[in-house]
């Protein structure tokens, strides 16, 4: 019997092995050994010029994830039925800067790069220009041959409840203490009014505000989104700390200063209340978790979903088409 279980751990051990096994970091290292530092040098030049550039491309393999898989997906267009036109992928965009790295690539090593990996690394260079935390980016996926608009119809939504948030991120393989960790991705970047108008005047069939809202922040919020008022005027979605990637964002949350429905409502269930809570204990900063490495390991987790490697997919020779 103990011949038995043991046989069996190293098979579980074996399975877990070959699921990690399909990315793998350091990947191009012989195929293409200047292919981060390229896709580095891409994102650190577009960022001097645009300077919302770091949040832009955090959002992009967040939506590029959450459709088909990690696959380059959303970047395709090939029309109005392609995935990127997709209402819940409304403000999406760095596919110029993408773009860009993809052609530095294509003139160094052709036909090596997947676009798919050129987003997760752009994200994660993004992140460490916004002072976030630096971190090895698993790659060797392969681009998805499928782009269609109807199948972002379920990405999360500003509106959602907390339980159908949960849902979401569970279908994707993602826990609720991922789904905290993402959320806080907001620490950094900007929002539409056109996103606020519900929170703000509509949150009941009477009308009102969320009554999650701090009443202090509450006349900051109107008088940035007045009702009737240009639903395309921008707002930080972290209050106080938009440019730096740091907890700040959960401490927002905690107190009624989040900025987007989907981000207060975190607070609304134990289980991801008890997830931000914990990054604020008296002794956190010694024996708590670190906000840091635990969003590293949520991000390099959604970086591997629904992932198409070996013999899947394509390598396509520029982003925005099939080859």
């Amino acid at each position: 019997m103990k011949t038995m279980g043991f046989v069996f751990l190293l098979l579980a051990f074996f399975a877990i092995g070959v699921v990690q096994g399909q990315l793998r970091v350091g990947f191009y290292s012989n195929t293409c050994p200047d292919a981060e530092s390229i896709v580095s040098s891409v994102v650190r030049n577009a960022a001097q010029s645009i300077s919302n550039i770091p949040p832009v491309l955090l959002r992009l393999h967040f939506h590029d994830c959450f459709v088909e898989g990690c696959d380059g997906s959303i970047l395709i267009e090939n029309g109005p039925k392609a995935e990127r036109h997709a209402f819940g992928h409304q403000g999406v965009g760095g596919f110029e800067v993408i773009e860009q790295a993809k052609a530095q690539l294509e003139a160094t090593c052709p036909g090596v790069v997947s676009c798919a990996d050129i987003v997760a690394l752009a994200a994660r260079d993004a992140i460490a220009l916004a002072n976030g935390p630096s971190y090895e980016v698993p790659t060797g996926r392969r681009d998805g041959r499928v782009s269609d608009v109807s199948l972002a119809a379920n990405m999360p939504d500003v509106s959602d409840s907390i339980q159908q948030l949960k849902a979401k991120f569970l279908q994707k393989g993602l826990s609720e203490k991922d789904l905290v960790l993402l959320s806080a991705a907001h620490t950094i970047g900007t929002t539409a009014c056109f996103f606020m108008t519900k929170r703000l005047y509509k949150f009941s069939p009477a009308g009102g505000s969320d009554p999650a809202i701090n009443p202090d922040f509450l006349p900051q919020l109107q008088s940035i989104c007045p009702q009737n008022g240009d639903v395309n005027v921008r707002l930080p979605l972290d209050r106080g700390s938009e440019r730096t990637f740091d907890k700040q964002i959960l401490d927002n949350i905690r107190n009624g200063f989040a900025v987007l429905e989907s981000d207060a409502r975190l607070y609304d269930d134990e289980t991801t209340r008890m997830v931000v809570d914990s990054y604020f204990g008296i002794l956190t900063p010694i024996f708590g978790p670190s906000f840091e490495s635990d969003f590293v390991d949520s991000i390099v987790k959604m970086g591997q979903i629904g992932v198409k490697t070996g013999s899947k997919g394509e390598i396509r020779r520029v982003c925005t088409a099939f080859n």
